[in-house]
């Protein structure tokens, strides 16, 4: 069955869905002021940011049929994207970052930010590129196995409702009131602009999807957008809100319960459980990897004997795959100085080197790049 359009927020829920939603929804809130509380007080919180981010990149691409790892990503953040897979994944992290900077400079979430972000994802001859970068779709689209409509599983709205659309989702987003906003039944649950900031989420980004304003890349910005929303909220001070992990192994399930939301009568019900405890999954998964990380560093800062041993030591969590040219310029030590103490943590088991190399040498911490993998 093809389902056709969607309905403009806000959500309807019946009592006894909406009392189900609301427990689970007070057990994830606690679980990400933990992992809020746990980040701003590690040593290592600004380079598990840019990993965590770098990780988050590769998942949500690969939620879209990428197989970049994040190992691969590490070894030519140096040298840049050698393929449309990697272009897509560095392209992604630069959409998160300039997103992120945004909000800190308190730009709220509107349609022109969203389209700045789409044309950073869609640019460097990443793919979709034809499908006009940074402007919404002109034509109508479709979600199918095929390019023949009448297989469609969803048509979304006509290209031109998108205006209208997106207006009532920024209102939303942006915990504003709006006349489309109005609520005719007052009898039921209602999940709207003034609702619980991560309810709000779950809804956001099941609509943005639902709408498809552009040809390509709703998925990526989608996901970029529950990040994005989360700091514009203080649910978090960093976007590090990343489901892309817990959504890509149960893609399926994620498909479905987005298709749930749309058409006449459409169920959020599966869409919002599904969310909150893949949300509850993201955040101990990530306090996993931070309290992991942190007992690497300090366990590598015993074995350091000097503070040039330690600063460099310590630059190898912002850059996993380095050489001693790139760590001197993040460190400000001269490259020699840099080589002997990574040459250093290399005798100490701390750090593997490439023998194979004469000339700018690379270091790996392979240690932290297998807790950013975990899962």
């Amino acid at each position: 069955m093809t389902l056709n359009g969607i309905k403009k927020l806000p959500v309807t829920l019946d009592d006894k869905q909406a009392l189900r939603i609301y427990k689970r929804l007070a057990e994830v809130n606690k679980v990400l002021g933990k992992l809020d509380a746990v980040l701003e007080s590690s040593i290592i919180n600004t380079s598990i940011l840019s990993l965590l981010s770098y990780n988050e990149s590769v998942q949500s691409t690969r939620i879209e049929g990428t197989q970049v790892t994040f190992h691969e990503i590490m070894e030519n953040s140096r040298t840049g994207a050698k393929n449309w897979q990697q272009r897509e994944v560095f392209n992604y992290k630069r959409a998160i970052d300039y997103g992120f900077e945004q909000i800190q400079q308190e730009v709220p979430i509107t349609t022109r930010l969203l389209k700045s972000l789409h044309k950073l994802l869609m640019s460097d001859e990443a793919r979709g590129t034809t499908s006009n970068g940074g402007e919404f779709r002109k034509i109508q689209n479709f979600i199918g196995p095929d390019k023949n409509i009448e297989h469609a599983s969803y048509i979304p709205i006509g290209a031109h409702e998108i205006g209208d659309y997106m207006t009532n989702l920024e209102f939303f987003i942006n915990g504003s009131y709006h006349k489309s906003l109005e609520v005719k039944d007052e009898t039921q649950e209602v999940i709207s602009y003034d609702s619980d900031a991560l309810l709000r989420i779950a809804v956001a980004h099941a609509q943005f999807e639902s709408i498809h304003p552009f040809l390509d890349g709703n998925g990526r910005l989608g996901r970029i957008l529950i990040a994005l929303i989360a700091v514009q909220e203080n649910l978090l001070k960093h976007p590090i809100f990343f489901v892309s992990e817990e959504l890509e192994k149960e893609k399926i399930r994620y498909y479905n319960a987005l298709n749930a939301t749309r058409g006449e009568n459409p169920d959020w019900n599966p869409w919002l459980n599904l969310f909150l405890n893949a949300s509850e999954q993201m955040a101990l998964n990530i306090l996993k990897k931070i309290n992991k990380a942190e007992e690497h560093a300090r366990k590598g800062l015993e074995v350091c004997q000097t503070q040039t041993q330690r600063n460099v030591w310590l630059a190898t969590f912002s850059f996993p795959v380095a050489t001693a040219s790139q760590l001197s310029v993040y460190t400000g030590y001269h490259s020699a100085t840099v080589k002997k103490a990574l040459d250093y943590l290399v005798e100490k088991q701390l750090l593997d080197r490439d023998n194979s190399v004469r000339r700018n040498i690379p270091y790996y911490n392979y240690d932290l790049i297998r807790v950013i993998q975990s899962n």
